[in-house]
């Protein structure tokens, strides 16, 4: 396709390596976080002058690399994008797949931009865009993941009763006896007032898993997320069929390809829908057509992005019906102790506001995107 001068096209690209310090570290089946967390951050600018932002978020377990999501951006997607008609995105998605394979969260990252331009232009939401609001406040998760579980439960404490009620604990790390006794600790001190799911992370292998299962499910979760290796479908379904408790898949589900194998073999009553993982917005909505029509609900997962990724979450789920079952966007309030955004998207009652302004709804400035994060490398 033949590149763009006018006013519709993009004139300006620039990318971001950043590294932001977090308040706790995170322990998980597949990987654990101390420290500090790395990402890549876009700026695309108009012709005319508007900027759009995208942000692209892989963790090395899971992914990819932020190197390498800043060389897909800066090394092989520049040439592409620059010039691109910003009205024509479906068309900019279908060049980027051809020209480089993988690297869903650089892709995301210039679709997650371009929106933003096209809201500020429009003075839409990005929402609008997607199709128009189902609603405007999301249920939070959080994430019990601390490997200090009496900090997670003093946490807990100060968070409940500002209306926080959904807490997903990460179990399969440590000894099977230590998950039981911290899910006791949380119905000990909270009973039935709070919502509480399970996420193994893989950790868990099919043999003997459907035992451990049964005993953590004794605690009454509302679902129990990937407790074996992606490709162990035929355990999962196995899973489904003798426990009460839903199955929720997260790394067996990347793409439409994958949801078509679960639908199939009956492998999950759920699904982990992010952004990082499916490449894209339209994706992720195509994605969940597919759920739709096989009544699979989405949950609202997330990697370690910052606050414009999970702005771009919280639009998409707010024009994205079948999301309902919350989102576990804490990283911005909860874990990393500053954020590029010039004000951090409102947390209200144990949900995550929607915002309302074109584009995204966030402010980005040079003052905020130098305080904000420690730049590694930009080009």
């Amino acid at each position: 396709m033949t590149t763009d001068t006018t006013s519709d096209s993009i004139a300006a690209l620039r990318v971001f390596l950043i590294e932001s310090p977090i308040k706790m570290a995170r322990q998980q089946g597949v990987g654990h976080i101390k420290g500090t967390v790395k990402r890549v951050l876009l700026e695309l600018t108009s012709r005319d002058g508007l900027t759009g932002w995208g942000e692209a978020a892989p963790w090395e377990v899971f992914t990819g690399t932020p190197e390498a999501a800043f060389a897909a951006l800066d090394v092989y997607l520049r040439s592409l994008v620059i010039g691109w008609p910003l009205s024509n995105i479906r068309g900019l998605t279908l060049a980027m797949d051809r020209v480089l394979v993988g690297h869903a969260e650089a892709k995301l990252a210039v679709e997650m931009a371009m929106y933003d331009i096209l809201g500020k232009r429009a003075g839409l939401s990005v929402a609008e865009l997607l199709g128009g609001r189902v609603r405007d406040r999301i249920p939070l998760s959080f994430s019990i993941a601390d490997p200090d579980f009496d900090a997670d439960l003093d946490r807990m404490r100060d968070m409940v009763p500002k209306g926080n009620r959904i807490f997903k604990v990460k179990t399969g790390v440590k000894p099977h006896a230590d998950d039981l006794a911290h899910l006791k600790a949380i119905r000990d001190a909270f009973d039935m007032t709070v919502d509480l799911r399970l996420d193994y992370n893989q950790a868990l292998r099919p043999f003997g898993a459907l035992r451990v299962l049964r005993d953590a499910e004794a605690f009454a979760p509302t679902f129990i997320e990937q407790p074996v290796p992606r490709d162990a479908l035929a355990a999962m379904a196995e899973f489904r069929q003798k426990l009460d408790t839903p199955i929720l898949a997260d790394e067996s589900c990347f793409d439409l390809n994958d949801l078509q194998k679960i639908v199939e073999m009956g492998a999950a009553d759920a699904i982990s829908v992010k952004l990082m993982k499916v490449g894209g917005l339209q994706k992720a909505q195509g994605l969940m057509a597919l759920a739709d029509a096989a009544r699979i609900p989405g949950y609202g997962g997330t990697l370690w992005e910052g606050g414009i990724a999970l702005a771009a979450g919280t639009q998409f789920i707010a024009a994205t019906p079948g999301i309902s079952l919350g989102c576990e966007f804490y990283m911005p309030h909860h874990v990393l102790t500053e954020d590029v955004l010039e004000d951090r998207i409102e947390n209200c009652d144990g949900h995550v506001i929607v915002p309302k302004g074109p584009g995204l709804g966030i402010s980005i400035t040079e003052h905020s995107l130098s305080q904000g994060a420690l730049r590694l490398a930009q080009a």
